[in-house]
């Protein structure tokens, strides 16, 4: 399947001279860069009627451009009636709040049962909007808030959105160590250099930005609220083990259990058996990528990160002075 674009417009003055790849972009924006010269290049861009091919071909005033093109579906994932928690809906956006366990996208490990099939299964239509709208990503055992465009135009805006830090995102996250005060960590993240698995602190990565601040502190834990400036691939993950605070649960990043002297065996327990980084989306900010307006949501703890930090709790008064 696949779904019909026309578009046509007639070149202002503002724009006389620019290439049409330029041109495009800027009449119209709902559509990202690269599709648009995809388009110019598989010859679904018109200009007075005639085909155009070469993305640096020249536009002038009041030439009429026009765009006939077709989007293809998403043929190769199958929809699957997996549930959602939906936290928002309109017609352009979804908004969710992700269990720990659902993988986001289809990959080599995971052919299946992921966000996206769940996705094709709630809103059909989806299929036709690349990665079934998914702009951004939570590992598969982080929880939290996630926003998928259901439209073409939608997704465009929100890429471009988190391309220029405009949408805000909030963690929570239960760390190995007493923090003394907050901070930011700014060092870039690129592929680890022998394990292929893991990102790491990389001087040749891409620029990665982490606020954090703390909300609770512990004997021998700390709990924090960060912000991302910028979204790389476990980013809080990476920079917290970078500052040798990592994330408890993290068994990837060394978040393995440390006990204070002298825990109780219910602590000693709770810490063993929490089995995923103890990560959590819990606010999420942007501007609609339609109607312009401001909108925030909150996911509240999830019930395993509210069960430790009350065994954290309780360690803490048992040893209280």
């Amino acid at each position: 399947m696949s779904e019909a674009i026309s578009l046509e417009a007639v070149v202002p003055d503002s724009i006389s001279g620019k290439r049409l790849d330029q041109a495009l972009a800027e009449l119209f924006p709902d559509y990202s860069r690269s599709r648009l010269k995809a388009w110019i290049l598989d010859g679904s861009v018109c200009i007075d009627n005639q085909v155009i091919d070469k993305p640096r071909e020249k536009v002038s005033v009041g030439m009429l451009v026009s765009v006939d093109a077709e989007i293809e579906s998403e043929e190769r994932f199958v929809a699957q009636a997996i549930p959602l928690n939906i936290v928002y809906e309109d017609d352009d956006i979804l908004v969710i709040n992700k269990p720990a366990g659902l993988v986001v996208h289809p990959g080599a490990g995971q052919p299946d049962g992921t966000l996206l099939n769940a996705l094709l299964a709630h809103h059909p239509a989806i299929d036709q909007v690349p990665r079934a709208g998914i702009v951004h990503r939570l590992d598969k055992d982080t929880t939290g808030l996630m926003v998928v465009a259901k439209t073409l135009p939608a997704q465009t805006h929100l890429v471009s959105a988190m391309q220029a830090r405009e949408i805000t995102r909030e963690y929570e996250a239960v760390c190995n160590g007493v923090m003394t005060a907050g901070g930011l960590v700014d060092e870039p993240i690129g592929r680890h250099s022998t394990k292929r698995t893991q990102m790491a602190v990389n001087p040749m990565g891409k620029p990665a930005v982490t606020h954090y601040r703390v909300a609770e502190r512990f004997r021998a834990h700390s709990h924090l609220r960060l912000r991302l400036e910028t979204g790389r691939t476990h980013q809080i993950r990476v920079h917290m083990a970078h500052i040798r605070h990592p994330l408890i649960g993290d068994a990837l990043y060394g978040g393995r259990p440390r006990p204070p002297k002298q825990a109780s065996e219910a602590f000693l327990t709770a810490l063993r058996g929490f089995k995923r980084q103890a990560l959590h989306a819990a606010q999420l900010s942007l501007h609609h990528p339609l109607s312009g307006e401001w909108l925030s949501w909150q996911a509240p703890t999830p019930d395993d990160m509210v069960a430790l930090l009350e065994v954290l709790r309780e360690d803490r008064r048992q040893h209280a002075d």
